[in-house]
């Protein structure tokens, strides 16, 4: 499909100061658009100037929540701008869109739509160490209609963002909390789906973390909370014995692109990885008796966040010595090094604008 450019008659000012941009709070001046009916399917994808919906009070997506998202990045770098597995995210997208009953869409007509928007925009990209330009693609369910079933009509939606550094005072170790209270997921739901009811579940136990002075919740599985699943929004690994080991995916595990990454890093480097069950006892005993040397988050926003201690049943432990281990540093420095082009990348993970 062609995508349609409709220019903008006005543009914003972009930010002077980019010590100050933040998460997700400034937005560019172009968005990409695409519609769905069951007459036409997906059609008139284009490029339009940033502007708000108009909705029905009505719409499907508001009451519910029918609805998935994505997120990844453009960096700039010394020669330009590039991607990282843009299309993993695509097809991601089109697995939780199949478990929403969603139609799903052409990924190469969302990657031209993308390219052609970011083309009109890369000049928002930031250029400070660590910052980048957002990426949040979306579908909704829009029709007027508060009937239970699946919709009948759908906006698929691009916008983006330019962020600061996640890290703007260095790499730095957080501590997290282990939720024995609530559950996120559970198998045959939507624990592997990236729609926003899995996150709206998970902001009461982050909220208890937080006033407990924790950064981050470690979700145990929601039928024996025994098992560790993911942290916060992120996938979660540690190193036990020398290994990398992180959760099996299970199905109530979203199958992270920054996970399959590092674990696509490790066997690289010929350290030992495992995907398997990892229990909390394991992790717990694993710090006390020194087995567990090296545990970090992994996802989009931070890439890597090194854990320095955890706390279950008021019981705190610190992870190995409490600062960033040394596969935890090489793991960060090696996929940040890809994604800005200061590293060669052996995997076609990049695709410049």
């Amino acid at each position: 499909m062609e995508i349609r450019f409709v220019p903008a008659a006005t543009f914003k000012a972009k930010p002077t100061d980019e010590t100050k941009l933040g998460f997700g709070k400034i937005f560019t001046d172009y968005m990409f658009e695409m519609d769905y009916s069951v007459e036409k399917g997906w059609h008139d994808p284009r490029v339009t100037p940033f502007h708000n919906f108009e909705l029905s009070p009505a719409a499907m997506v508001l009451h519910y929540s029918q609805t998935i998202f994505e997120g990844l990045k453009m960096y700039r770098t010394k020669d330009g701008f590039q991607l990282f597995r843009p299309r993993d995210n695509f097809r991601r997208m089109n697995v939780s869109a199949e478990r929403l009953a969603i139609p799903q869409f052409d990924v190469e007509t969302a990657m031209a739509g993308l390219l052609k928007l970011l083309e009109a925009d890369k000049d928002w990209t930031p250029s400070l160490p660590g910052t980048s330009l957002y990426i949040r693609p979306f579908i909704i369910a829009t029709d007027p209609f508060v009937g239970v079933r699946s919709g009948y009509s759908y906006t698929f939606c691009i916008i983006l963002s330019p962020v600061g550094a996640y890290y703007a005072s260095g790499l730095e170790p957080v501590g997290i909390y282990v939720e024995d209270t609530y559950v996120r997921a559970v198998r045959g739901g939507v624990g592997f789906a990236k729609t926003g009811g899995n996150y709206a579940s998970s902001l009461k136990a982050g909220d208890v973390a937080k006033k407990k002075g924790y950064a981050q919740v470690l979700w145990l599985d929601g039928i024996e909370q025994k098992y560790v699943e993911e942290v916060g929004s992120m996938n979660m690994m540690f190193v036990i014995d020398g290994k990398v080991v992180t959760p099996m995916l299970n199905g109530s595990i979203l199958s992270g692109i920054t996970r399959d990454s590092v674990l696509t890093l490790a066997r690289d480097a010929g350290i030992p990885a495992e995907e398997r069950k990892v229990s909390i006892d394991e992790v717990v005993q694993g710090a006390k008796n020194g087995r567990l040397t090296e545990a970090f988050g992994t996802g989009t926003a931070a890439v890597v966040s090194p854990v320095g201690s955890l706390c279950y049943e008021a019981e705190c432990v610190t992870v190995g010595d409490g600062k960033i281990g040394k596969l935890t540093q090489q793991f960060y420095d090696t996929l940040t090094g890809i994604q800005y082009g200061r590293l060669p990348d052996p995997h076609d993970w990049i695709v410049k604008l």
